[in-house]
This record gives structure tokens, C-alpha cells and sequence, in this order.
């Protein structure tokens, strides 16, 4: 199975586009944001903060259209975008924590009991993510079992 990282930042909205469009429309939006964030372009006299937050947005922008005017580099960033949206797409019943399980040493596992009488079972391999995933072995509900640090 792919290791995916999942992406820290949507570098589409940054540029404000689109993964359908294509490389002209990504380029045209890209000059337009950096010249409009670029240093030497901001008006004297702004706070520290502003000046700050609009740097901060210009390396953002140069980020967005290095990552997405490669095309080897835009198919992957896509996969990841995509693997981030299966993720979190996936409909969540409850929210509980491992420490919220019981931890069962004959079956080496973590359960924690269903409304619907069945179980949510964990097993100690699949506790290496912060969040995971897990569902019923009765129904269809689900729960997203947090790893607590």
C-alpha cells in the first residue's frame, strides 16, 4: 500500500484554482498573487505583523506554483489530496480515545462495546496512527479511535 503524507497546506485555494485547470490558468493566477505579495512591492510604513503575513503569503505562493507547474509534482500532490479526502470523507459515529477502550490480552486488542451490542475491535498494530478508523463488527456505525500522547 502507498505511504501517503498527507498535504499541510491546499496549494490549489493559495493560488485560488482549480485542479481541473490547466497550466495557463494555474500560471496566470500565480503572477498575478506574486506580484501582488512580493516584498518590494508593499507600501512603507506596514506593522511588522503585516509585513510578516505577507511574506508569509508570497512563500506561499512561490511554494503553490513550484509544486503545481511540475507536472510530475502536481500528479502527486493530487494522489495525496485525494488520499486526504478518502480519509476524512469516511462518516464517524463517535469520537473516543484509546485510553476510552478496554484492552483485551487474550485477543491482544483494544474493543470498546457498540450501541448495537457488537464491537469495535483495534489491534495493537493499527494503534500506531494519531487517528484511526474503526468500524462495527455488527453494524455500520463507526468511530475514530484517537491515539492520546
Amino acid at each position: 500500500m502507498a505511504d501517503f503524507n498527507i498535504p499541510q497546506k491546499d496549494w490549489y485555494s493559495i493560488l485560488g484554482a482549480n485542479p481541473t485547470d490547466d497550466i495557463q490558468d494555474i500560471k496566470q493566477k500565480y503572477q498575478k498573487l506574486i506580484l501582488m505579495f512580493h516584498p518590494d512591492k508593499q507600501k512603507p510604513g506596514l506593522s511588522e505583523g503585516e509585513a510578516e503575513q505577507l511574506l508569509q503569503k508570497f512563500i506561499d505562493v512561490d511554494q503553490a506554483w513550484k509544486i503545481l507547474s511540475d507536472e510530475k509534482s502536481r500528479k502527486e500532490y493530487n494522489l495525496q489530496m485525494r488520499a486526504c479526502e478518502l480519509k476524512q470523507s469516511w462518516p464517524v459515529d463517535a469520537h473516543v480515545t484509546l485510553d476510552d477502550m478496554n484492552w483485551d490480552t487474550d485477543a491482544e486488542c483494544y474493543t470498546y462495546s457498540c450501541r448495537c451490542g457488537g464491537e469495535f475491535v483495534l489491534y495493537q498494530e493499527d494503534t500506531q496512527e494519531a487517528e484511526t478508523v474503526v468500524c462495527c463488527d455488527s453494524c455500520s456505525l463507526s468511530i475514530e479511535v484517537q491515539k492520546v500522547t
